[in-house]
């Protein structure tokens, strides 16, 4: 095989590779889920988090009917979640979440899993609501 298709073979390969990752990334489960409202707590199952222990979602947004921004939901361990609600400080546009932070796509502002501002325009934290852990179910307290 000469240079010229060697290289043409494993570009296309390597292309091939990160469409199908891509692919497959979209058919794991979604992490947007919908909760319901008990009195005035958000209640989501816990098991949407995954099961087990070493390999449960880093996060989960949800989203309820009369709410009018989706809160976000990180879990730090089994025991330990926090909620912020995804409205930036800054003009009220709708987050996005990236991994352990999440990003306004209107300026740019950056908040922390804990609702902290790390980067501006915005120079308000993010609303945070006390999070409990009852009977295998999250209450995300709303008050």
């Amino acid at each position: 095989m000469e240079r010229k298709d060697f290289i043409k073979t494993c570009g296309f390969a390597c292309l091939g590779g990160f469409l199908l990752s891509s692919v497959l990334e979209g058919c794991s489960s979604s992490k947007i889920i919908a909760g319901t409202i008990k009195n005035s707590d958000l209640v989501v199952p816990e098991t949407v988090f995954g099961e087990g222990s070493s390999s449960f979602k880093k996060y989960v947004v949800v989203q309820h009917d009369q709410l009018k921004y989706p809160v976000c939901v990180f879990r730090f361990s089994a025991t330990e979640y926090s909620a912020v609600l995804m409205r930036c400080t800054h003009q009220g546009a709708e987050l996005q979440v990236f991994g352990d932070r999440l990003e306004c796509p209107a300026h740019g502002s950056q908040f922390s899993n804990k609702g902290e501002v790390k980067n501006g325009p915005a120079d308000t934290n993010l609303r945070t609501f006390p999070v409990t852990v009852q009977n295998n179910q999250i209450y995300i307290s709303l008050k």
